[in-house]
């Protein structure tokens, strides 16, 4: 089925773009959000259609995809959601269920958005493209972009893991390194003298990254006999996950998927040495204060300032969600524990779901009875390094 994309629209002034030409942020500086024809889209994107249909990638929800009649993949998507039997059991959880992103091509979560974004930057004539990332979105954005043959610079902190710089190298990407965080490559990009001769296909600086990742809401619905879990404990460093969800839960009670009013509690989970969501939330705030001397060895999580902190702020808000910052000792912990206990290598950033999720079931906010999902957004092997853990 084709896709039944129709415009954009920005998610502070609600201002329409149409869909033809590249684009970024607003003219107010807003977030544009991918809009569809979703009354179109019910007629064939159906419960009992989506169960004969044979892709198990994120394609399989091609009505509200965009670029989904010619689409630039890898077999992204369809992902597993496993039961956390013997830790989930041990917390004292009914079912705790984790969403295992590290099967996606390239290794992590980012593979979803960059299928989505590449594919229209390819579609709208981008002959290159540039971005800032903590690892994995740069090395998926080398892959994708070799194989639509797009020219892709990439930004990254200097401290990033080898193994996301060598993905990204031996994909053909041209890597630039940068003293800091990833706001600082995001700034030495947009300083660099060729700034105006690439797309930026930054966090949430356009569109369709968002649009791969919702997907993981269709997924887990999907994967749940359509319905949604109590709550998804999600770690959050851009939020264009967390973001994307709550945008496909709204579009999945419009198409008639999923009960309306049944959308479970977004927790966001940061380090504790980077969690400029989690101070805003606990403060009230409506947007997150830049945070200063981010330090955390969880790469995905250290975004000292997201530009979509207001929108992961009103999902969370809206939802009667809550946000946790963990420390690098307990993720590191946490590694290992899902690796003996449960067979899965699991990044810091996944590991740190697992830790905020006993925490919330300790001081009440979840119960026993509560079906949680958590994340594992990434292989271990992408960060090869647990502080406390030595390798023979």
């Amino acid at each position: 089925m084709p896709s039944t994309l129709e415009w954009l629209e920005c998610s502070r002034c609600h201002v329409a773009y149409d869909v033809g030409a590249p684009r970024n942020l607003c003219r107010c500086g807003g977030i544009l959000l991918a809009r569809y024809r979703l009354e179109e889209a019910a007629r064939t994107l159906t419960r009992e259609a989506l169960s004969r249909r044979p892709t198990k990638s994120l394609w399989r929800y091609e009505e509200v995809l965009p670029g989904s009649d010619d689409p630039v993949t890898l077999g992204e998507g369809g992902t597993p959601l496993l039961p956390l039997r013997f830790l989930g059991e041990a917390a004292g959880f009914g079912k705790l269920l984790l969403k295992d992103e590290s099967q996606n091509p390239t290794g992590s979560f980012k593979a979803r958005g960059m299928a989505c974004a590449i594919t229209m930057a390819r579609k709208q004539g981008v002959r290159r493209i540039a971005l800032p990332s903590a690892g994995n979105a740069g090395s998926a954005a080398a892959a994708y972009g070799a194989l639509a043959g797009l020219s892709v610079d990439v930004f990254l902190p200097d401290e990033t893991p080898e193994p996301m710089r060598l993905e990204a190298a031996v994909c053909g990407a041209s890597l630039h390194l940068v003293r800091g965080d990833i706001a600082s490559a995001g700034a030495a990009m947009r300083a660099h003298d060729s700034a105006a001769d690439w797309f930026d296909l930054s966090t949430l600086r356009e569109p369709y990254r968002c649009e791969g990742k919702k997907t993981l809401g269709y997924e887990i619905a999907e994967q749940l006999g359509w319905t949604l879990p109590d709550a998804i404990v999600y770690p959050t460093g851009g939020g264009t996950g967390l973001i994307g969800m709550w945008k496909a839960f709204e579009e999945m009670e419009q198409l008639g998927l999923v009960e309306a009013g049944k959308r479970p509690r977004m927790v966001v989970v940061q380090a504790e040495g980077c969690a400029p969501i989690v101070e805003a939330f606990t403060s009230g705030a409506p947007k997150a204060a830049p945070w200063d001397g981010a330090r955390t060895f969880a790469a995905g999580l250290r975004v000292p300032a997201p530009l979509a902190d207001a929108l992961i702020l009103q999902a969370v808000r809206e939802s009667g969600g809550t946000a946790v910052a963990v420390s690098d000792a307990q993720m590191a912990k946490a590694q290992v524990e899902m690796a003996r206990g449960e067979g899965i290598f699991a990044c810091p950033e996944g590991a740190a779901t697992l830790v905020a999720a006993r925490r919330l079931l300790a001081e009440g906010f979840l119960s026993p009875s509560d079906r949680v999902v958590i994340f594992n957004t990434a292989s271990g092997l992408k960060i090869p390094r647990i502080p406390g853990v030595r390798v023979p």
